[in-house]
């Protein structure tokens, strides 16, 4: 009989770990593809580093095709051009047609910078969503700082990742102290967060009392509930509204460097079927992870459709961390063992989250159980230890991928210790 066939779309952080632990999970059951564009995988949570050359490329890359090979998984580096989830099958860019018996989704998102004019990195700011967009960052930024003007960072309207804005805002200010110039460069932290350290969340622990404090010791001003009207050379048009969405001030703020994080939208391979995607082409699932009206189909990462937190007076959406896109991994994993033995899916997600945001000479650090409100545990700290500890983390991560393993015995102890646990 022909083995069961599992398409992962995506290898970036919950794409890889996730063809990693599926394979693990189903052995020689069934038969584990990973389709993606390109065939490197880059760590993201590092290229705030990349933009000031902390980090180069290489060293947060990996070579995907070896670790795949050895892990008997086949990979289509070319990408996904469709999805046709009524018959099964991905429609790659070369135009091949990969038929699927499961899907599980990873592909991250799509970056809507043309939802503004004059945003993104072929206008006129800056990004860390992708190595590439770092890597042109520092570029522009080390010619910044040969003619320094202000600086202006943040995340625009629908944005749902705050924690590299934070992060970039206040390693800029590090590497700024560093070369003897923070002096000449005023700098603001615009975001459309109704409060500085709400991350999408309504906060957790006391994230608004531990970045106020920062932004306030570093001299770094603020603009909560934002929205950016538009962005020309050196100006960015930015609106602070009313708790009723009117306007309650207009800014024109100069700058000659900025980093703005946009807001996500699905794919276009995925977007646009119905019961699959919501508007924003976000897929929908259960609390299995699973697509309600494809239940062959399943989704984890930043791709999930996710409701906001509450009411806003500027859209702001709620963020995928690294733990909880890993607790939805682990529990699509465990599913597929239920399912390939004729069972059906039981496991649930913890969707907890633990989270270390670099400033570079410090951090913060929160832990939320689970991340969406109410919690059982909601904490968060600050310290030099947080940087060591992010430097720490993104040397064990990359190790992983490196060595094909989604979760050694050690990191679930760990885990387990501290109550930090995947599934329900």
């Amino acid at each position: 009989m022909t083995k069961p066939h599992i398409v992962i779309l995506g290898a970036g952080l919950g794409g890889t770990i996730a063809a990693f632990e599926i394979k693990d999970a189903v052995g020689d059951k069934a038969d584990v593809s990973v389709v993606n564009r390109g065939d490197r995988f880059h760590f993201v949570p590092s290229n705030p580093w990349v933009a000031v050359k902390w980090r180069t490329r290489d060293a947060i890359e990996v070579d995907l095709k070896p670790v795949f090979k050895r892990k008997g998984v086949a990979f289509y580096p070319m990408g996904a051009k469709s999805i046709a989830p009524h018959e099964n099958k991905v429609t790659l860019t070369s135009g091949l047609d990969l038929a699927y018996d499961y899907l599980v989704i990873a592909t991250g998102p799509e970056l809507a910078f043309d939802e503004i004019e004059g945003f993104g990195p072929e206008h006129f700011t800056q990004s860390v969503c992708h190595v590439d967009h770092a890597l042109a960052a520092s570029d522009v930024f080390e010619a910044f700082a040969k003619d320094s003007k202000p600086i202006v960072v943040g995340a625009v309207q629908g944005a749902s990742c705050f924690g590299p804005a934070y992060e970039f805002a206040l390693i800029l200010d590090t590497e700024l102290r560093k070369r003897k110039l923070r002096d000449k460069v005023p700098m603001t932290f615009v975001t459309s967060e109704p409060y500085v350290g709400h991350l999408g969340l309504d906060g957790v622990g006391d994230t608004k009392g531990l970045l106020e404090s920062e932004l306030r010791q570093r001299h770094i001003k603020w603009i909560t509930n934002a929205k950016v009207e538009k962005v020309e050379a050196g100006l960015m048009h930015v609106d602070e509204v009313n708790e009723d969405g009117s306007t309650k001030a207009h800014y024109e703020l100069p700058f000659g460097f900025s980093m703005m994080l946009p807001a996500f939208r699905g794919v276009e391979a995925v977007r646009g079927h119905e019961g699959l995607t919501n508007p924003r082409g976000f897929i929908l699932v259960d609390k299995h992870q699973r697509n309600p009206t494809y239940p062959n189909i399943f989704a984890l990462g930043v791709c999930v459709a996710i409701a906001p937190t509450g009411k806003t007076p500027v859209p702001v959406g709620v963020p995928k961390t690294g733990f909880m896109i890993e607790s939805m991994v682990t529990a699509i994993a465990h599913n597929f063992k239920l399912i390939l033995a004729g069972k059906a899916p039981t496991h649930e997600a913890t969707w907890n989250a633990i989270c270390l945001a670099d400033f570079g000479d410090g951090g913060v650090a929160f832990f939320a159980q689970p991340q969406i409100p109410p919690r059982n545990i909601n904490w968060s700290a600050s310290g030099k230890w947080v940087h060591l500890a992010k430097v720490g983390f993104e040397k064990y991560f990359i190790g992983k991928v490196k060595s094909g393993k989604s979760e050694p015995f050690y990191e679930k102890l760990a885990l387990d210790l501290i109550g930090a646990h995947k599934i329900k």
